[in-house]
Order: structure tokens, then C-alpha cells, then sequence
């Protein structure tokens, strides 16, 4: 069955306008209801652009281990076991 895409619609605009007006009252509960449960992780990140002059961090650097080596292109340090070339010292994935 053709479908003349041209023709003007007939639907109810009262219809269309409860239906709008039910979906916006949803939608304002939906969002009164995320606004209550706050994620405990988010009240921990800082925000973009945020002044962290004052933070410290609290990371524990290792030096390099004696089975570890650093890859002279990507200068990242990695376990021997992703040593590709051993005379230039570059790593599987830059060699690839």
C-alpha cells in the first residue's frame, strides 16, 4: 500500500499537546529522582579546570625493576617480557 507522504496530518493537536505535557511531567521526576542518589565516586572527582594548587598526590613511584627495561621510542618502561629488539631496546608495540 502507497503512503502519499504529502498530505497534511489530521492528528488531534489537543492529543499531542497532553501527551507533550505528560512527558515533561515524566521527565521532571525522572530527574527529581537522580538528583537523590548521589554516586559517592562523583563527590570525590574535582572539576575541570578546578583549582588543585593545594592537593598533593599520594602515588608511590617505583624506580625501574631489574626485569624491566624502558623502550627507546614510546620511553615507556616494560616487563622483559615485551622486549622486541634487544640491541635498539624497543618494546612489542612500537615495533609493530
Amino acid at each position: 500500500m502507497a503512503t502519499d507522504y504529502d498530505t497534511p496530518r489530521t492528528a488531534d493537536i489537543e492529543d499531542s499537546e497532553q501527551s507533550l505535557e505528560a512527558l515533561k511531567a515524566r521527565r521532571a521526576d525522572a530527574a527529581a529522582d537522580l538528583g537523590d542518589d548521589a554516586d559517592p565516586f562523583e563527590t570525590e572527582l574535582g572539576l575541570p579546570g578546578a583549582d588543585l594548587s593545594g592537593e598533593e598526590l599520594t602515588v608511590r613511584v617505583l624506580p625501574r625493576q631489574a626485569d624491566e627495561f624502558t623502550c627507546t621510542s614510546c620511553y615507556l618502561v616494560h616487563h622483559r617480557s615485551q622486549l622486541h629488539d634487544a640491541r635498539r631496546m624497543v618494546c612489542r608495540d612500537c615495533a609493530a
